[in-house]
């Protein structure tokens, strides 16, 4: 655990002598103040990472401090004690800025626990944002990589070691997972980054125009060809071409893809002429295509092709490090689209979400705390802003997965998420499909699945 610089404020001097020698045997370097403007000239005076708070103190409280700490320094951290436990003090405190609360008689397990986590939020913020600045150096905006897992580091870390190669990637995830992220990462990190990525759909188009739509067409090719139209590959060249869900592709397709891994060229439909380009493709998928392979549904030759560096992002519920942060993150960029002031989320609502299973990844959690945001009251989320609201099951990390509780959760969520994104779609199935992030086939089968209107 790093050392971090921790000033303790309490107006009790046998209190914070207390916490004070505590703190020093753990290896912290230690101020005090007795009193609120002591502690504010204490911030004035020096370096200081966290702050331990007494909630009530004479003149000058605990909330006042916060709000003048948090004025001449936000990225300070705030913790505050308090013999006044309520969830009132604890709102209160995570408006003005606090990360969390801790009740007197202090136990010292749980100050451990509490500044263990201020530690790795620390670290992580500060790795988040050198990632961050790298990416800002090559030109990338890619203020939604949030992350605090090592699996997610791992991943990051080897995409940025393929990134500079011509070698075509598979990324696999389940859907809602970030693989066009992951993709647009690759790009920019990429000798392409001057170039377009080109980001098309296999699932979301007929044969017919799947293929025009990635290699063009010429005039006449088909019924409605008034034109020639030059395709994807073409307006890709010198670029990336990221083909999303591959593991839907017609078979006439996965030849002209598979010609084109191994020649770099192709042809226009309903045309003769061989055209070359220079594009490196990205492809993913949320199908095991191993599998669609021995189903005879998927080009064995093809898949090789595809199969050269693979980039598997785990789901959600394997990254639960990863949820915090993507929930303050969530909240920042919803609260500032939409307008409103969000201070935080209580922390019943908090763990609320770290039980969920989340089915739909963080695709599902985005649209949770989008959600969330625009219907709630107040300045912080509480359980009733969640969609499934304070009777909803506690899903567990620990709950059968093959048993009846979490399938009958994860069933009941979807269903309402569904029937909202029917109802905010105005029935119109592409658009709901894109408000929950999946694909239109998905979500018919999901429609018929449970009984609605399809």
């Amino acid at each position: 655990m790093k050392a971090l610089n921790i000033l303790v404020v309490e107006d009790g001097q046998s209190q914070r002598e207390m916490l004070r020698d505590f703190l020093l045997r753990e290896g912290h370097r230690v101020t005090e103040a007795e009193t609120g403007p002591g502690a504010v000239e204490a911030v004035h005076r020096g370096q200081v990472d966290l702050i331990l708070l007494d909630y009530k103190m004479p003149g000058m409280d605990g909330m006042e401090v916060l709000k003048e700490v948090k004025r001449l320094n936000p990225e300070i951290d705030v913790v505050i004690i308090t013999a006044y436990g309520t969830i009132e003090t604890a709102v209160d405190a995570m408006k003005a800025g606090a990360i969390d609360y801790i009740t007197k008689p202090v136990e010292f397990d749980e100050l451990l626990l509490l500044i263990d986590r201020v530690c790795e939020r620390r670290i992580l913020i500060r790795e988040n944002e050198i990632l961050r600045q790298n990416l800002r150096e090559k030109g990338v905006t890619a203020e939604q990589i949030v992350y605090a897992s090592e699996k997610m580091k791992t991943l990051i870390n080897l995409a940025g070691r393929v990134a500079g190669s011509r070698a075509t990637v598979l990324l696999q995830g389940e859907s809602g997972t970030g693989k066009e992220l992951f993709a647009r990462l690759l790009h920019h990190l990429s000798p392409r980054s001057g170039r377009p990525i080109i980001a098309v759909n296999c699932g979301a188009l007929p044969e017919t125009l799947l293929e025009s739509e990635l290699f063009g067409h010429e005039k006449g090719a088909f019924t409605g060809a008034g034109a020639r139209r030059i395709g994807r590959f073409e307006e890709a060249d010198g670029g990336t071409l990221f083909i999303d869900e591959v593991g839907e592709l017609y078979p006439s397709v996965q030849v002209k893809l598979l010609r084109f891994l191994q020649e770099r060229e192709f042809q226009r439909l309903g045309g003769n002429q061989t055209i070359r380009a220079d594009v490196r493709i990205i492809a993913a998928t949320n199908r095991d295509l191993e599998a669609r392979v021995r189903e005879g549904a998927f080009r064995e030759d093809l898949f090789y092709r595809l199969n050269v560096v693979v980039l598997s992002i785990p789901p959600l519920r394997e990254r639960k490090e990863d949820i915090p942060l993507l929930i303050d993150h969530f909240l920042r960029r919803f609260a500032t689209e939409n307008g409103k002031r969000i201070d935080g989320i209580s922390r019943e609502a908090r763990d609320l979400l770290l039980k969920y299973a989340y089915p739909g990844n963080v695709r599902e959690l985005e649209n949770i705390i989008e959600r969330a945001v625009v219907i709630s009251r107040e300045s912080v989320i509480s359980v009733e802003d969640l969609p499934f609201g304070g009777g909803a099951p506690e899903v567990r990390e620990d709950s059968d997965r093959e048993g009846g509780v979490l399938r009958d959760s994860v069933e009941d969520l979807e269903r309402r998420l569904i029937l909202e994104a029917m109802e905010k779609a105005g029935d119109h199935q592409t658009r709901a499909a894109e408000i929950l992030g999946i694909s239109e086939r998905m979500l018919r089968y999901k429609l018929k699945k449970y009984g609605l209107k399809s």
